[in-house]
């Protein structure tokens, strides 16, 4: 099979939303009226964003679902979307069930395919998504100021750290029984991007940020970009039964510095608390108040009595030695 047959057979859809989709030199996007565009790219690498054993299907979705979760961090509706991929072989099973999972997110979230590019490496996926949000209504990192609560999304009856868990017991350093590791699993694996909440936190929310390399990491980047501090509960942090049944210190490193959650930490003023619990009502999303912004720059962590604690955690880095 040849690049141009695997593209038609794997990645050709109609579109609608673009002017233009693949088949040009470059597709060509057309934003509503009083529409600006939100873009953003995302690269996954074998044995640096995922395991080799991952099911096709869920790579697929969790490919896009990563740069979906930049978009829900703006704010913005999702549009279109590129893809690049290396492949080291053509296996027409393995691309039957990526484009599978890829396409099933996309059509639920109405992000159409437009082009991309394909060639012959080892597998890596390398998404550029593009959405719409209303001129000046775009979610930042940089609007949170001093008495703004902190919040974290979450799944009903969840919270972060899951798919750090799940890490865990794929290096053999915790046992889980099989229905909870396929649980924790299948959450590493297909992350549910927020969208529908990003939308819905428009002008509600000062400032936001997807948990993608770990809470404590994440939630800093916004505190510098804001210029801001922030007293953090860490016991205030959700987090599911199968991870709360764990030791305090592997719920705190999963929780804290764990990674990727796809979860969204941003902030609020007090006064639009009921607007913050009643937009995630409305999308079906769990909200929970982790913390504080503080004047002082800089990132205070405290227990559930209050006890300062040393913030030593290390969320994820590229680059780190």
């Amino acid at each position: 099979m040849g690049e141009f047959e695997l593209i038609a057979r794997y990645f050709k859809r109609p579109t609608t939303r673009a002017a233009v989709g693949p088949g040009d030199d470059c597709a060509v996007l057309a934003p509503r009226a009083g529409m600006q565009l939100a873009v953003s790219c995302d690269m996954l690498v074998e044995g640096r964003h995922f395991l080799s054993t991952v099911d096709a299907q869920r790579l697929g979705h969790k490919a896009l679902a990563v740069n979906l979760s930049d978009l829900a961090a703006c704010g913005a509706e999702p549009l279109a979307f590129t893809l690049a991929l290396a492949l080291p072989r053509v296996d027409p099973a393995w691309l039957a069930g990526f484009s599978s999972g890829l396409h099933a997110l996309a059509e639920r979230h109405g992000c159409e395919l437009v082009g991309g590019d394909t060639t012959a490496g080892p597998l890596n996926v390398c998404i550029t998504v593009f959405g719409e949000v209303p001129v000046g209504a775009a979610l930042l990192r940089s609007g949170a100021r001093p008495g703004d609560a902190v919040w974290v999304s979450h799944a009903a009856g969840g919270g972060l750290g899951d798919a750090r868990l799940a890490l865990e017991v794929f290096r053999g350093l915790v046992a889980l029984s099989g229905d909870a590791f396929e649980r924790v699993r299948r959450i590493m694996e297909m992350p549910e991007p927020r969208v529908a909440l990003g939308m819905a936190l428009r002008g509600v929310a000062s400032a936001a940020i997807d948990v993608s390399d770990g809470l404590l990491g994440d939630l800093s980047h916004l505190l510098r970009r804001s210029g801001v501090g922030c007293r953090l509960h860490t016991e205030h942090v959700p987090r599911s039964a199968d991870l709360a049944a764990q030791p305090q210190a592997l719920q705190r490193l999963c929780t804290l510095a764990g990674g990727d959650d796809y979860e969204l930490v941003f902030t609020a003023p007090e006064a639009v608390r009921e607007q913050v619990l009643a937009a995630a009502r409305d999308v079906g999303v769990a909200v929970t108040a982790i913390g504080r912004v503080e004047v002082e720059p800089g990132l205070r962590l405290v227990d559930a009595h209050g006890v300062a604690l040393d913030n030593d955690w290390q969320s994820f880095d590229h680059f780190r030695t």
